[in-house]
């Protein structure tokens, strides 16, 4: 879920132009569940192969890097590792709001109302160890660099662009900021259905009039998936509180501290590396089409076209040497 603060924070429409040659560090679970919710049959149903495996994940995870490879863009993608204990509230709701709309969705498909069915179908999305093994595995065969946190991925998002590693962290949720992002994409979709914005921590303090530590108090007074947040709370008015001082234990529904120090001193490593690896075009075939029945020529297809990216992207950083 994240922290909803886009009545608060300010961003800037921009073109994907804008990101060429950039290094973007990828919130990855946030993106496959992207694809789980998306990429699914008119009922709901999402893309499977012979043996009953989800592959929504893998499909829309192949075609948006390569995509995101020939417009010049470098997506790094960053795994969350062991969850927060105060994260369990959160995530024992978002499972039984997947079991409600399991049976919503299989009443609507039952009943042919495949709109319905659809909605339902989107809320469903479950990602298990496997599935995200052969994210990696798909990456890896790519040649695309991944990084595995220790804790919060975005959380390790904004680490890396703090450092210097990354130009922006890219996510749905706006944790990034909270967690120091110097910038945050959003929306980076490529449907075309929703603007390419960026959010800049910066520009984010100066209009909320706001250190960084009063907006991660109006985020917890608003509600984190740390805490509940206080009822009848919203971003503006947690803001308003938060710049007076006034946040107080007793009202967010956790240790103020320990959420706090959640985003203020996160869980990250600088034990990792996004050194580019070379695509592997059989193996990469094999892994998809004799695995999971993708079509081989789309496969080939895609290959060569980041193979390509890929090539160009060397020899202009090679040309910059000269």
């Amino acid at each position: 879920m994240g922290v909803n603060l886009k009545d608060i924070v300010p961003y800037r429409q921009i073109e994907f132009d804008e990101l060429k040659g950039k290094t973007i560090a990828v919130d990855a679970l946030n993106t496959l569940y992207q694809f789980l919710a998306s990429i699914r049959q008119p009922d709901g149903t999402p893309l499977m192969d012979t043996q009953g495996n989800v592959t929504s994940h893998l499909a829309g995870l192949m075609y948006r890097t390569g995509r995101l490879l020939r417009m010049g863009i470098r997506p790094v993608y960053v795994f969350d590792g062991t969850p927060h204990p105060l994260k369990k509230t959160e995530l024992d709701r978002r499972k039984k709001l997947k079991e409600e709309s399991q049976t919503k969705w299989d009443e609507a498909k039952q009943a042919g109302r495949l709109d319905e069915a659809r909605k339902y179908a989107q809320r469903t999305g479950r990602l298990t160890k496997e599935m995200t093994a052969d994210a990696r595995t798909l990456l890896s065969l790519m040649g695309v660099p991944y990084v595995e946190a220790p804790g919060e991925g975005e959380a390790q998002c904004a680490y890396m662009v703090q450092k210097g590693d990354a130009w922006a962290s890219a996510s749905q949720d706006y944790d990034s900021i909270l967690f120091g992002a110097p910038r945050l994409i959003r929306n980076l979709t490529l449907t075309g259905q929703l603007e390419l914005q960026l959010v800049e921590l910066a520009e984010t303090l100066k209009q909320t009039e706001a250190t960084r530590e009063q907006l991660v108090d109006a985020a917890i007074l608003a509600g984190t998936d740390f805490n509940e947040g206080v009822f009848g709370i919203g971003p503006k008015k947690g803001l308003k509180v938060a710049r007076e001082g006034k946040t107080s234990e007793q009202d967010v529904g956790a240790p103020l501290d320990d959420v706090r120090a959640i985003f203020l001193t996160p869980n990250v490593t600088d034990k990792y590396d996004i050194n580019w690896g070379k695509l592997d075009e059989n193996k990469l075939v094999a892994f998809l089409n004799g695995e999971h029945q993708f079509s081989e020529n789309r496969v080939r297809t895609t290959a060569h076209e980041i193979q390509k990216a890929l090539n160009e992207q060397t020899q202009q950083n090679l040309n910059k040497w000269f």
